[in-house]
């Protein structure tokens, strides 16, 4: 029996959807059910259901993006920095593994050298480097909160996409939004994000902290081009001339533009396909909102 929590959400549903086709059962907890963000609810609620292991797909992302954080910051560092901790203590009270899906925008930018950022590199977008988002600087808080911990996964995410369209989707952000800021990025296809935690556990790979990014990365204007020409999109993409531009115009706080290396994940034998592959599999797949 697994936990998920947060299976409401975009990302949750996911794991939903693979732990099905992978016919684990699992039980979705709903806060207006357990108050996991109590210590000893969720302790009996682990104890009670004989978990084997634990999901936590739950957090704060704000709607409709980051910028909502700035103005809900409690719930924003409640949901992100201070639940990790309390789901911490109440597994390594029940000697439960568990997964914590965390975010790759605790960085900005990319090593002197192009590389990306490995697991070992400390944060640098973040409140210890005072030049973040309240999210991000969070986000950090969260996995700070994780160090130590023996029996725990830590899942980074970046600019989750798939196949169907909705408002959570980057690529579906892309068609909708009236000017985009052209960045490159690492960002993860969240069927095969979702697939790779599941099978960190499964194969039981080493404990700790794992960039669940699709191999290399992707500019704005190459996902975009190849919107165009999978989805048939005629349309003008306008751009911001710079990333000033966009912070003065359409934007209330700095935002992540990073590139993570997803070495560690593939030495264990887990595989990520290409960014340009996942983009383009996922648009060929498209479906629309009902």
């Amino acid at each position: 029996m697994f936990l998920l929590l947060g299976g409401s959400g975009y990302v949750g549903s996911v794991f939903r959807r693979s732990l099905e086709a992978r016919s684990i059962r699992y039980r979705v907890v709903a806060r207006t059910e357990v108050d996991y963000t109590r210590r000893d609810h969720l302790i009996a609620l682990i104890r009670d259901s004989r978990a084997s292991f634990l999901i936590n797909a739950a957090g704060y992302t704000g709607k409709p993006n980051v910028d909502a954080c700035e103005l809900h910051k409690a719930d924003c560092l409640s949901g992100n920095a201070v639940l990790p901790g309390i789901i911490r203590e109440a597994c390594e009270a029940c000697d439960l593994p568990w997964g914590h899906v965390s975010s790759g925008c605790i960085y900005t930018g990319c090593k002197p050298d192009g590389s990306g950022f490995t697991e070992t590199d400390p944060p640098n977008f973040s409140f210890r480097t005072d030049n973040c988002s309240f999210y991000s600087g969070c986000k950090a808080l969260g996995e700070e909160c994780l160090t130590g911990s023996s029996r725990t996964y830590i899942w980074r995410l970046r600019i989750p996409f798939d196949s169907i369209d909705s408002g959570r989707n980057y690529l579906s952000k892309l068609m909708r939004y009236d000017r985009l800021l052209d960045a490159t990025n690492s960002i993860s296809q969240l069927d095969e994000f979702a697939n790779a935690c599941l099978e960190c556990w499964a194969r039981r790979v080493p404990f700790g902290t794992y960039n669940v990014t699709n191999t290399g990365a992707i500019t704005a204007r190459e996902v975009v081009e190849a919107i165009k020409m999978h989805l048939r999109v005629d349309r003008p993409f306008r751009f911001f001339e710079s990333e000033a531009e966009f912070l003065r115009l359409a934007a209330k706080t700095p935002r992540s533009n990073c590139i993570l290396d997803n070495r560690k994940l593939l030495a264990t034998g887990i595989p990520m396909s290409d960014v340009r592959d996942a983009v383009a599999s996922s648009l060929k797949a498209w479906k629309r909102e009902s």
